[in-house]
């Protein structure tokens, strides 16, 4: 009996969905939990798995195509199995792709008919042939070809409108082509071949990846409706330095850095303060008795906050194992639904490229954020009159007044001070 194949909603927020890369191709034998193909969703790039066993009969999207959760994207049947009639618009009347994927497949080149719901024809418009001089490619595409020393120039693109897609560069890696060969009238910048050419507009458009859709839908949610107040406090890090340098001495499996200590102070202080460990949910407040820490990561298609769960419970080193893992998870977008799901605050850190303070955007529902800043040396008056030079750190709480009052948030960051400057408390 034939399967349909849908785009399926691959995390709890996902709305639509990029098939990035087409895993299995027609004609190729389905057993029921292969991967047909790769989704780029709204945090990362999912794997979508057959539900029935078979033959991978026909491929309804285009690899490269954005359709909404519940799109027909393939057919899964029997070799012999007739499956004309489902063809004929058997996905949910919202989403489904017009007829034109039952017609025979196009070259590569030829535009492929666009779905028909607005949210797609938004976000996928119809792409004409690249004009002479220009390369189109998916962001993707351009992250592999500049880690590779891919030449987008040289590429053959087979996606719709002869853009360029993963695939494509997998096959140029293959091939051995790289950027030594630059295209014509490049030859001036030949070490950034792999750069898209200037094309006579003067600007290049890129359609929104998914998880940049996401974020400008959330923070859009944020930063207006939430009435949001700022508190900023400044930690003396000098014991703390002097705990962390004594810890490398015991070995490696002691190390761990000052961002590792901001978040177990974080979580330890909000068990105390369990008023900012909260969501905000229109009609109510719910207050959380576990930690789940977000902690931002920038990745090249934008942010992301997995989540550090039951983070109070948890021991430094547990902690700081944890975070390098998602941190690198994140940036290979392989992170799991569950992974970055659930987190009741979180906390960002742009110390490390030498910012001093900023303020973050609330992640809604949570109801507070802190920002991390730079760990700055700055002399001080000791108390016999000479000059000290301490450690500090500036943080900065964005808090939403709808939960949190001015007095609250800064019992909390008081009792955070108290954490970060006597390092000693989170071993009790």
């Amino acid at each position: 009996m034939a399967t349909k194949v849908f785009m399926e909603a691959l995390s709890p927020t996902m709305e639509e969905g990029r098939l990035v890369n087409w895993l299995k191709q027609e004609g190729d034998a389905v057993k029921p939990g292969d991967v047909l193909a790769e989704v780029e969703t709204d945090k990362a790039v999912m794997e979508l798995a057959a539900r029935g066993e078979g033959v991978l009969r026909k491929q309804l999207v285009a690899a490269g195509t954005t359709a909404a959760v519940g799109t027909l994207v393939g057919i899964i049947a029997a070799a012999g199995e007739e499956i004309a009639a489902l063809l004929g618009g058997s996905a949910p009347a919202a989403s489904a792709p017009s007829a034109a994927p039952s017609a025979a497949p196009a070259p590569a080149a030829t535009p492929v008919a666009a779905p028909t719901t607005p949210a797609q024809a938004s976000s996928t418009p119809a792409e004409p042939a690249a004009p002479a001089g220009r390369v189109i490619a998916s962001p993707l595409a351009r992250r592999l070809a500049g880690d590779s020393g891919v030449n987008l120039g040289a590429v053959h693109g087979s996606g719709p409108g002869g853009r360029i897609v993963k695939r494509d560069i997998e096959a140029a890696m293959a091939s051995g082509a790289t950027s030594t060969a630059a295209p014509t009238g490049t030859a001036a910048t030949a070490p950034r071949a792999a750069a898209p050419a200037r094309s006579g507009a003067g600007f290049r458009d890129e359609p929104l990846t998914q998880i940049r859709k996401t974020i400008a839908r959330r923070l859009s949610e944020s930063i207006g409706p939430i009435p949001t107040f700022y508190l900023t406090a400044e930690f003396d890090l000098s014991r703390a330095a002097e705990m962390r340098a004594a810890a490398a001495e015991l070995g490696d499996a002691y190390k761990f850095s000052f961002n590792d200590l901001i978040l177990k102070a974080t979580a330890t202080a909000l068990t105390k303060h369990p008023e900012v460990n909260a969501h905000w949910l229109g009609d109510r407040i719910r207050y959380f008795d576990a930690v789940h820490l977000g902690m931002a990561v920038a990745t090249d298609d934008g942010l992301i906050v997995p989540v550090i769960f039951d983070a109070d419970a948890k021991g430094m080193g547990a902690i700081s194992a944890e975070a390098r893992s998602l941190a690198k998870k994140a940036r290979e977008r392989k992170l799991k639904p569950e992974e970055f799901t659930g987190s009741t605050f979180s906390v960002s850190n742009l110390g490390m490229m030498q910012i001093d303070q900023f303020t973050a955007i609330i992640n809604p529902p949570e109801v507070g954020i802190l920002a991390v800043g730079a760990i700055e040396d700055k002399v001080e008056v000791a108390a016999d009159g000479g000059f000290i030079v301490r450690k500090k750190l500036r943080v900065t709480m964005s808090c939403d007044h709808r939960v949190i009052d001015g007095a609250v948030g800064a019992a909390f960051l008081q009792t955070l001070r108290r954490m970060v400057e006597n390092p000693l408390l989170l071993a009790l």
